[in-house]
């Protein structure tokens, strides 16, 4: 049998630490069926149990306290080939709580050994979640007035496929950790040992106490009967197959040639129920039509239907790697809520930015270029003024060209909704600009 681990870095715990035999014992697993180094994700997390994948060749990652989980689902999902082996503490167990039920739920095929050993080891010897109630530890009397986390019983009501509970003691601890690699769902293995670098220094656990005390609770040994079904990842993809494709997104060609050849930043300031996210969106895609590289980013509050919305584009002939606009080109002024947002903004307003403002939303003084506009003259509604703003801008021929707005409209709308767009843009062109 060929051992993967890894002469270069042999394991280092502390002598008796149970985590040793389980190396071995892992390290057997892999040669009884045949795996290879280039077969094996060993994912671990924070504490000692993290050292697990500098102690085999195989592939590894290694992440966040008590995230193991995550990385280990989404390289299952993308590997389904592979075996994906999670290591993790009773500390990482306990701080990733939320991402161990929802792995029990989804049931992917991975294999989670929890190291159990009842404290953080490695830093201190804390409580941990599975820390017994009775017990002596460094973070003085917190794990008395907690009850200790069964490990076995969550998993299994949380859904995992299998669980076991075992003791690194075992004489069969090998054939535990076979059987629960080869099981096609989620496996969770509860292995308890001793931690003399910390736990037993105050506490008395030996492999014949650890019995005694697994033998008092449930107990766990595979499969989990009324959790059997499909491993997610086979489910998922099955889904998907028989899905009907998402639609494709756009694809714009280059049909215009910009008035601007250099990177233009546009400001729309509004509020809620305005439309400004959809006039930068058409903004956007106005650039697009041009052959433009073109950035969006909005800002809005969670109310969603009150307050302030402003949207800033970015049109650039060369790719956009910085989305934020020092000094705009152009601000499109159309609600008081978004004035107030960004107020500070026109402190920096040079002779050279447009500022189309609505008649009726007061501005700070700026050194900008300003056109006013009389949208309630024009009896263009609040929810218009920003595509009105942007047949004005287009009209000045700046930065868009009319043909570019109206080639936008023509993506983005159908029908009776694009023919009022196109109306209201007419409308615009009226506007007498001073």
């Amino acid at each position: 049998m060929t051992s993967l681990l890894n002469k270069n870095r042999p394991p280092v715990f502390c002598p008796g630490c149970a985590h040793e035999t389980v190396t071995r014992a892992l390290d057997k697993v892999f040669g009884n069926l045949q795996l290879q180094g280039s077969d094996i994700v060993i994912v671990s997390d924070i504490g000692c149990s993290g050292l697990f994948d500098t102690f085999f060749n195989t592939h590894a990652f290694h992440g966040l306290h008590g995230r193991a989980l995550t990385y280990a689902t989404g390289i299952k999902l993308a590997r389904p080939d592979l075996t994906v082996i999670v290591t993790m503490g009773d500390g990482g167990l306990g701080i990733g709580g939320a991402h161990l039920l929802s792995t029990c739920r989804r049931n992917i095929d991975l294999t989670l050994l929890v190291l159990n050993n009842f404290n953080y080891g490695m830093t201190g010897g804390q409580f941990s979640s599975t820390t017994p109630s009775d017990a002596t530890v460094g973070s003085g009397f917190l794990n008395q007035i907690e009850k200790p986390m069964d490990v076995g019983q969550v998993v299994a009501a949380a859904g995992a496929g299998y669980v076991s509970r075992a003791s690194v003691y075992g004489k069969d601890l090998t054939q535990v950790i076979e059987k629960a690699i080869q099981f096609k769902g989620f496996s969770v293995l509860d292995l308890w040992g001793v931690c003399p670098g910390r736990y037993t220094k105050k506490n008395r656990l030996t492999p014949k106490s650890i019995e005694t005390s697994m033998s008092a609770l449930p107990a766990f040994t595979g499969p989990v009967e009324t959790n059997r079904r499909g491993e997610y990842g086979e489910l998922y993809r099955t889904q998907a197959s028989q899905t009907e494709p998402r639609q494709q997104p756009l694809k714009f060609e280059k049909r215009f040639t910009s008035p601007s050849p250099k990177r233009n930043g546009v400001i729309i300031l509004g509020g809620a129920g305005q439309r400004i996210v959809t006039g930068g969106e058409i903004l956007c895609y106005a650039g697009l039509t041009a052959g433009m590289h073109t950035a969006q980013k909005n800002d809005y509050p969670i109310t969603v239907l009150r307050g302030h919305s402003v949207s800033e584009l970015i049109l650039s002939p060369d790719a956009i790697g910085y989305t934020g606009i020092h000094i705009p080109d152009a601000v499109l002024v159309l609600g008081p809520e978004g004035v107030a947002r960004r107020k500070e903004l026109f402190a920096t307003l040079t002779k050279e930015t447009i500022v189309i403002q609505a008649g009726d939303v007061p501005i700070p003084a700026c050194d900008a270029k300003i056109i006013s506009v009389d949208f309630q003259s024009l009896k263009i509604k609040a929810p218009d003024r920003a595509l009105a703003a942007l047949a004005i801008l287009a009209r000045l021929g700046t930065i868009i060209s009319m043909e570019m707005l109206k080639e936008a409209l023509n993506i983005r709308f159908k029908g009776d909704v694009l023919e009022k767009a196109l109306e209201l843009v007419d409308k615009a062109m009226s506007v007498e600009i001073f």
